[in-house]
């Protein structure tokens, strides 16, 4: 029995190597495991122990289950993302639990379980925010203007290690491409705001699809980006909007929450509003004006101490989880 025991051992360390670059962990852990080194392990363990761990584990794994939480279309945020569910790889977890010394404590190995319907799912529809369940908030910072606040605001993000979205209106990117190359540079996305920062819903299809059609050319022109998102100007829009912007491959994005900076209001008093209203999902929108860069740093410290990660747009609003070793 114990011979036997020790043949199938084996034969999973070689069935493992041999699966190829899905499990390559485990594979290059396996790999410098010597056959003795199973034996000597499990050569005097009793047939019961090795199914004590594995029914242990499936235990656990039943109780530790996460389910996926799908994409819906809100009656008031409209289009909310879904969010992956989480649970635990019962095979490699028992077979890493094989290469230690029994009673050594279980490391459980996790998969993530995607959601039954996405956005893609939902059609073209605006969204608002991301999946409440997710704690990650995005800035997005839109810019048609402001030049001497973004080099001062890209170093604070810089401090901080924090990338946000840039939403670059056409015209602004066609003069200052080198600005942009900077904050592309520094690790940012950067997406489309329209060519003119006109009002979406008053223009006529053909010129709304030129606004977005062009821009979305240039930053892929200029920076090399394959455009994703779509910020209407002033968040004015109609369903014409949301239907050409999708017929470019773009998803329509508007805020959770304003810092109305444009109004030049206090940064402790953006400060305090944003650290107040940011929660899971939040979208910022913001600008590079002189208050907003002054409470910058205030406004990611307020969010970090709420236990909530920074991220981009896209980062936001995927279902990838946030693992609690992502969470600042």
């Amino acid at each position: 029995m114990k011979t036997e025991k020790v043949a199938v051992v084996l034969a999973v360390i070689a069935i493992v190597i041999g699966i190829g670059s899905s499990l390559d962990p485990v594979k290059d852990m396996l790999a410098q495991v010597k056959p003795q080194q199973v034996m000597s392990v499990w050569a005097n363990v009793p047939d019961q122990h090795s199914d004590a761990l594995r029914g242990k584990i499936e235990n656990a794994a039943a109780e530790l289950k996460v389910s996926p939480v799908d994409a819906v279309v809100d009656r008031v945020w409209k289009a909310i993302p879904g969010y992956n569910g989480l649970e635990v790889d019962v095979e490699t977890t028992y077979r890493n639990a094989l290469l230690q010394a029994p009673n050594t404590s279980v490391k459980y190995v996790y998969r993530q379980t995607k959601p039954r319907i996405s956005l893609d799912d939902l059609g073209p529809q605006p969204i608002y925010r991301g999946n409440p369940a997710k704690p990650m908030v995005s800035l997005m910072i839109n810019v048609a203007w402001g030049n001497s606040y973004i080099v001062p605001m890209l170093d604070i993000l810089d401090k901080e290690n924090v990338k946000v979205t840039f939403f670059l209106d056409g015209s602004w990117l066609a003069k200052n491409p080198e600005l942009a190359k900077e904050m592309l540079k520094r690790g940012h996305e950067m997406e489309n705001h329209a060519y003119t920062h006109p009002n979406m819903s008053t223009l006529s299809r053909a010129r709304a699809t030129a606004e977005i059609e062009k821009t979305k050319t240039l930053l892929e022109q200029s920076l090399g980006v394959t455009n994703t998102w779509f910020a209407p100007p002033s968040g004015d829009f109609d369903q014409q909007t949301v239907e050409i912007a999708a017929s470019l491959g773009l998803r329509t994005v508007l805020w959770t929450v304003d810092t109305v900076d444009w109004r030049n209001p206090s940064p402790a008093s953006i400060i305090a509003k944003i650290t107040t209203m940011a929660e899971p999902g939040t979208l910022v929108l913001m600008h590079p004006t002189a208050s907003s860069s002054q409470a910058l740093e205030g406004m990611i410290k307020g969010i970090k101490q709420k236990g909530l990660h920074l991220g981009t747009v896209s980062q936001t609003l995927s279902a990838e989880r946030v693992m609690p070793s992502d969470v600042e």
